[in-house]
């Protein structure tokens, strides 16, 4: 078992588990919402997603994500994962992150979907 993100306690009062299944989602959550430079002895951590809260939303803005987090998928999760389909999508205010993947160590496939409000 993993320590689960964001830390905190279970029922018994010790530190939360996680499986490696959500151990995994929770890396890749981290990774698409940390800002460049928030991780000390890791300035180039993220993917700068957050960074980008105040610009117009549109298409080209979802194009621009979706190549900067497939390159930050690669680089900090590449011997955890396979990505398999990388969607980035501007719906309204949103920014909508579809992902599949597959998870090394145990070959299961999963999908997950991130969004913010922009």
């Amino acid at each position: 078992m993993d320590i689960d993100f964001p830390l905190h306690y279970d029922a018994r009062g010790r530190t939360a588990e996680a499986s490696i299944d959500e151990h995994v989602r929770d890396l890749i959550e981290q990774l698409i919402f940390t800002n460049h430079g928030e991780r000390v002895n890791r300035p180039d951590f993220g993917s700068g997603v957050m960074q980008l809260v105040f610009a117009p939303n549109s298409p080209e803005l979802a194009a621009t994500v979706q190549f900067t987090l497939q390159a930050a998928l690669q680089l900090w999760l590449g011997d955890v994962i396979d990505v398999s389909d990388l969607s980035v999508t501007a719906d309204d205010a949103r920014l909508v992150i579809d992902l599949a993947y597959v998870i090394r160590a145990t070959g299961q496939a999963t999908t997950a979907r991130f969004e913010r409000g922009l």
